[in-house]
């Protein structure tokens, strides 16, 4: 069924829409619509809320389209992965060629929406996110780079500069202190699970951090990134637009994201080194989820 899913096939798939759904990659496309709305919210200018509604759409369709490209690039690797030979593709229920189409209509459509809806600017901004993800980090990095995931983690944090130019038009310093932070937290996020899926990318051929320079180093950096991250989750408090709520968030979510990655580094062999880095993973999307939860929250009830 692999082989087959993997083929360029001349006849329609039987896929159900629930596999097109899956082929946006839908975890990923609610943060991308959380950390977008965020943006949308801190903006200082609102447009009217029927096309605030429009825009998030348009974003949150960009993601996916994102989402089904890298699935339509990387369906071999997909393939020979645990945790990812069951996608539509791999799995034989789309084709190649079926979500090339998908993806790249979506991508089109979604840019032209948000042009529409709120302004060009936020709508060049969008492309560039998903040119950026699908060309630089899916067709260039991810298979060439231990950086693949550092330097590609741009794309995933853009979002909610997407949202405040779409309500604005403009860019200025909050937003680009959000992607800051996303950008920062990616590394350690990402390697924490890189650490427990490291057999799945040597056998994919991936150049992951843990793949190609060991466990330890891997572990290294991610106590140095955390350590990093925690002062910069503390800048929009510092900068003066989030209260203190959200300084006292960002302080002890900080330290316990430093905690538990001195937990990783100290715990290397076993299923205490697993847990370890389950943990951390875990509590990496907690971490980023409540920061912008409570950031947004101060703004709407201010």
């Amino acid at each position: 069924m692999t082989d087959i899913g993997l083929q360029t096939r001349s006849r329609l798939s039987l896929a159900a829409p629930a596999d097109y759904w899956a082929l946006l990659k839908p975890r990923v496309m609610s943060l991308v619509i959380f950390t977008a709305l965020v943006g949308m919210i801190l903006a200082p200018h609102r447009i009217h809320p029927i096309l605030d509604a429009v825009a998030l759409l348009a974003i949150a369709l960009g993601a996916g389209a994102s989402g089904a490209l890298n699935q339509w690039w990387d369906a071999d690797i997909d393939a020979v992965m645990s945790r990812t030979r069951n996608r539509p593709i791999p799995g034989g229920r789309v084709t190649r060629d079926e979500a090339f189409a998908f993806g790249t209509g979506l991508s089109v459509f979604s840019v032209l929406l948000l042009g529409l809806a709120a302004n060009w600017f936020a709508a060049g901004l969008l492309a560039f996110t998903i040119l950026f993800y699908v060309v630089v980090y899916s067709m260039i990095l991810k298979r060439r780079t231990v950086e693949n995931i550092v330097i590609g983690g741009a794309a995933g944090a853009l979002p909610p500069v997407v949202g405040w130019t779409a309500a604005t038009g403009s860019l200025d310093v909050a937003p680009l202190v959000l992607f800051t932070i996303i950008f920062v937290w990616t590394p350690p996020h990402f390697w924490a699970l890189a650490l427990l899926k490291s057999d799945d990318y040597a056998r994919a051929g991936v150049p992951m951090l843990p793949v190609v320079m060991g466990p330890d180093v891997t572990r290294r950096r991610i106590l140095a990134y955390s350590l990093a991250l925690a002062p910069t989750g503390l800048l929009p408090w510092f900068l003066g637009f989030a209260g203190p709520i959200y300084g006292a968030t960002a302080a002890v979510g900080g330290i316990v994201f430093v905690a538990l990655a001195a937990m990783v580094f100290v715990r290397r062999e076993g299923p205490a080194a697993r847990l370890a880095c389950g943990r951390l993973f875990g509590f990496s999307i907690l971490w980023l989820a409540t920061l912008f939860a409570v950031i947004a929250a101060e703004r709407l009830f201010a």
